[in-house]
Formats: structure tokens, sequence, C-alpha cells
């Protein structure tokens, strides 16, 4: 087994590259695993293999860490140190801030009361709002908060204080404070109810009826320390919280999550640990997520350490956009562009 040693920010942070796990149903926090099935064989990239430089240099800096695309031309990125949340637009052929509203050097965010500096890793963009993963305080960093905060996005300040705030530290495992929430993603229940996907909670299928004040949908959350994923109902007026399932990503660590409507894919990335690879989930007869595929990076790009990673919701020509976010911004570049097959 390799030990890798991560970039600036994960200053003494040391991640060791396992057997990639096999996923299967947990029944609960702590609960055996079933038996598991066959791991698919990683395979090549379903998409072009080229990678194309996506950002004007020096824009970001290190640690731009999660990306997530609201439409074709819009995309909201996070950097965990300092928190900084972008909106970028597209300019010919690479992703820019967005100069209005204040944007152009991105707007710092804070946790709901207006203080610390959270360690925001993963970004998801949802008919709520947006909504950040974060690992811990910055201002604290010896201290694991591994927490979900949702923040509106409308206003011209420069700064932003979440609207939303769960704390999630409590219902987690103990885990080291580089090691918390690195990826966020967001199902909507139409596509959970209609899969029949199955409520650890109440042990029955899923029923967004049981989940007052939740939106439209779960969040979805992994993990770094163990790979695994945690889908919520969180409530929207409020603090309170519920999980609903507990999934193996199919990696020893996993870095970002994203929802592919058009699939009903749930996408898992792992970054330079696990050599750029990425699996999907889908769910199966008995209602649980499970690993259905596993690809390699594709073969233009670099072993990066690519900590985020989007899918552009709409098809052109037989391809979808994707867009991966280097935390450690390899030659001075933080966003790289290539393609995926539409099915």
């Amino acid at each position: 087994m390799l030990a890798h040693q991560r970039g600036t920010h994960r200053r003494g942070k040391i991640r060791v590259t396992v057997a990639l796990s096999v996923l299967a149903l947990a029944v609960g926090a702590g609960a055996a695993h079933a038996a598991p099935a066959a791991t698919p064989k990683a395979t090549a990239w379903p998409g072009g293999s080229k990678v194309a430089i996506a950002d004007d240099s020096g824009v970001f800096g290190s640690n731009l860490s999660g990306v997530s695309y609201e439409s074709p031309t819009v995309l909201w990125a996070v950097k965990n140190g300092p928190s900084t949340l972008y909106r970028l637009v597209q300019d010919g052929g690479k992703w820019r801030p967005d100069t209005a509203n204040g944007w152009a050097k991105g707007k710092s965010t804070h946790y709901s009361d207006g203080s610390g500096d959270p360690d925001a890793e993963g970004v998801v963009f949802t008919p709520d709002g947006v909504f950040t993963s974060t690992e811990r305080d910055n201002d604290n960093g010896d201290t694991s908060k591994p927490a979900v905060l949702r923040y509106a996005t409308s206003g011209s300040g420069k700064s932003l204080n979440a609207t939303g705030e769960w704390d999630l530290t409590s219902d987690l495992p103990s885990v080291e404070p580089n090691k918390g929430l690195e990826a966020i993603a967001w199902v909507p229940d139409s596509a959970l109810t209609a899969h029949k996907f199955r409520d650890e909670h109440t042990k029955a299928a899923y029923d967004p009826a049981s989940y007052p004040n939740h939106g439209t949908g779960l969040y979805f959350v992994g993990l770094e320390a163990n790979g695994k994923v945690y889908a919520y109902a969180l409530d929207q007026s409020g603090t309170k919280y519920t999980r609903v399932a507990t999934i193996d990503s199919g990696f020893p660590a996993v870095m970002d999550l994203e929802y592919e409507a058009s699939t009903g894919h749930l996408w898992a990335e792992c970054d330079n640990t696990c050599k750029g690879r990425t699996s999907t989930l889908d769910v199966n007869a008995k209602g649980a997520f499970a690993v259905t595929a596993q690809y390699d990076r594709p073969s233009g790009m670099s072993n990066y350490n690519n900590e985020g990673f989007a899918i552009s919701p709409t098809c052109a020509n037989g391809s979808k956009q994707v867009v991966w976010s280097d935390d450690d911004n390899d030659d001075n570049h933080a966003l790289r562009t290539g393609t995926l097959a539409c099915k």
C-alpha cells in the first residue's frame, strides 16, 4: 500500500490507498453489511480522452474543492480555505468569476451567526439554495465539525452568512478534522420514489411525507475518512435532520458526489488517492444504492488532486461537459473540462 501526502491545505494529512470496498446496503449506523457482490472492474472513461484547461492562470489558487452546475452556462465553485463561494460563467472554452453582484472575487462564507471560516469542501446548487459540505471551522482547525450549510446567493454583498445550518457531528463517526465531509449532492424525491429507494430509518419504501419541511429531495454527503455516503432529510425550517441511508461509495475515500438526472446515476469521485477514478451508483432491486460501474480518469488527464467533479445538465452533439477542480492548483490552474458520452 502507498501513502500519499496531500498538498498545502492538507498539511499533516496522509492517505493510504487500499483495495476498493464493495458496495452493500448498511442497515443502520455501525451495522454489518450484507454479503458483498463483485466490485466492477475499472474501465475506460466513457467520454473523450482529451481534457482542457478551463480557467485563466492564477485565478483561484489552491484549495478549490467543489463544483456544481446551476445551468449549462453557470457553475458554482467553493474554496475550503479561506472559505469562498464563486459564481462562474462561461467565457469561450473557459470559466471565469461572474463580474456582477459582487462575485468578481468570490464571496466569503460564514456560519449562520456570521462567525467562523467554514472549511467548505463540496457544493451543490438546489431548488432550496446553494449548499456546502464542511469539515471544520478553519478558525478552530483542530476540531472536527462536519456540517451542511445553506446560502442565499441573490444579494450583492461580498460576504454570506448561512441561512441554514445542520451540524452532523453527533450522527457521524468521529473523524480527524481534515477527514470529514468532502462531498455533497442533492437527489430529488421524484427520482427516489420512482426507483423505490428504501428508507433505512423507517425500514420501508421512502416516503417524502415522512419528513415535513425537508424540501423536495434528500442530501447525500460523503465522508472522506471511510468513503461512505450518508443520505439526509434536512429540515429546511430549522436545524433538525434524519439520516435515511448509509451507502458505500466503492472507494476508501470519497471527494465529490454528483447526481446525473438524465441517467439517474449518483456519481462518486475519488482523487489521486484512487488514481482519479469515478463510480456510478444506482438503486438496486432491494432499494439500496449500489455501485454499477467504475471508470478510470480520461487518459489525457494527469493524476491530479481533483476534489471537485460536476456534469453539465445538457447534452450537445452526443456529449456533456464535465468539470474537475484541482485542489492543488497544478500548473497554476484549478479547473479542467472534458466530455462524457450522453446516454
